[in-house]
């Protein structure tokens, strides 16, 4: 540790100059000159001890953090059911990740400060990496406390266990070493996995999207082999014609679509929420449109879909299917590029309302949160005379709604953005922190260069 300790010091003042312009662009001339590849390599060696070393500060940190969040919270006559919601936000807002990830940081920390203290040993010495310390926290999150302990204690990985070993070897000893301490725990988390099952959507690039299924072992290979036996099949038919033989990859995907949606092509129909400028649809710019739920699309994807831009129904055809597109149009400012207003007495926001607001946000408003928007809330709430309109309402995800409406959490508009400006709003954590979310560019938009 000693000797850790003075390569650390030794190293954090040759890297100086290099720290020195973190903030800026680093000039040509950051790297001190007449250093040598073995000087660069033992720097980079030593930054990354140092980096863990942090990482185990930060555990150390959240931790009291946590607890002095709980100590206040008792003394303002919190329930001790609700003490320590919104932690995991504050500690998210601070590491500026999204508040679902600031709650896992927040889980990770306590289990090595509480109950893995040789783990956490390891990362603070740079034995482990952060996501390393994350894998073996993982791997025993199914035991008590004193098997997790225990479990830690075998593994000792501040003795130089894992020295040279990958994240599959770490994997493999932490779950051998969590079946010998409690075999009925691992078999009880394997048959609950099986619940977790779900499928999901997420954006690829090139307007592609990953499908995404999480099934159990047995239906996942049934589900797989049933979709390459089909796309087999496919191709040997079309190895007897004389056209293109599409790949078993493409056969395989086509298949999926047509099994689940029961049409060739996969759609017939379809309501798009496409923003895109008059320029774009109807004389060629190249400026990208964005779409609802997916995010920025080229420009010509876009007028492909939308085909002749008329108002209402159109046909739009692709090489599988002829589809049935409904447009959408919203207006906006000329100058500015907003979303015009759009006003309600109603308590609840209506759906035309819902939708403005949707398509303004893209996204949840939480600072560092991109999950999608589920929740269309007032930024000042409606008890507190805040009105039903388009610079008060504001798209959030569920978590990141239910987390504003803890003791100490506040927002307001600071910009409505409707004549001009970005729709801005801070968000006040119970510390006194401010921060501030804007909502993200519409196509067209070109921001201001000072």
């Amino acid at each position: 540790m000693k000797q850790i300790r003075e390569r650390q010091t030794k190293t954090a003042v040759s890297a100086a100059p290099l720290l020195a312009t973190s903030r800026g662009v680093p000039q040509p001339g950051a790297v001190p000159a007449g250093s040598v590849s073995g000087d660069l390599i033992e720097q980079l060696r030593v930054l990354e001890e140092m980096k863990s070393a942090i990482t185990a500060l930060q555990a150390r940190v959240a931790v009291a953090f946590d607890l002095a969040q709980r100590a206040e919270q008792a003394e303002a006559g919190v329930p001790v059911s609700e003490r320590g919601s919104g932690v995991g936000a504050q500690v998210a807002l601070a590491r500026r990740e999204s508040p679902n990830r600031g709650s896992r940081l927040l889980g990770l920390a306590k289990a090595l400060v509480l109950e893995m203290p040789r783990t956490l040993a390891a990362l603070k010495s740079g034995q482990l990496n952060e996501w390393r310390a994350t894998l073996l926290v993982k791997e025993t999150a199914c035991l008590s406390v004193e098997d997790r302990c225990a479990v830690d204690e075998e593994l000792a990985a501040d003795t130089g266990t894992f020295e040279g070993k990958g994240d599959k070897a770490i994997v493999a000893a932490a779950k051998a070493a969590a079946y010998r301490r409690d075999p009925r725990s691992v078999v009880g988390r394997a048959s609950r996995a099986a619940a977790e099952r779900m499928v999901s959507l997420r954006p690829a690039p090139d307007t592609m999207t990953y499908l995404t299924a999480l099934l159990p072992v047995a239906q996942g290979v049934a589900v797989y082999a049933a979709l390459c036996q089909a796309a087999d099949s496919a191709r040997s038919s079309d190895d007897a014609g004389s056209g293109v033989v599409p790949t078993r990859g493409q056969v395989t995907a086509d298949t999926l679509v047509e099994r689940v949606t029961g049409t060739p092509g996969g759609i017939s129909g379809i309501n798009l929420d496409l923003v895109m400028t008059d320029r774009t649809l109807f004389q060629g710019d190249s400026e990208p449109a964005r779409l609802k739920g997916y995010g920025i699309v080229p420009a010509e994807w876009g007028r492909e879909i939308v085909g002749s831009g008329q108002a209402g129904q159109v046909h739009a055809t692709t090489p599988d299917t002829e589809l049935t597109v409904w447009l959408r149009r919203l207006y906006t400012a000329p100058a500015s590029g907003e979303l015009l207003s759009m006003d309600s007495k109603a308590r609840l926001f209506p759906a035309r309302l819902r939708r403005f607001i949707e398509t303004r946000d893209d996204t949840c408003r939480m600072p560092y949160c991109d999950a999608p928007i589920r929740h269309i809330d007032h930024v000042v709430p409606w008890r507190s005379g805040g009105k039903t309109n388009l610079a008060n309402g504001a798209g959030l995800c569920e978590a990141c709604n239910h987390t504003k409406e803890n003791p100490g959490w506040t927002t307001k508009t600071v910009h409505a953005g409707v004549h001009g400006g970005t729709h801005t709003q801070e968000i006040s954590t119970p510390t006194g922190h401010s921060y501030q979310s804007k909502a993200p560019p519409l196509p067209g938009h070109r921001p201001s260069r000072t």
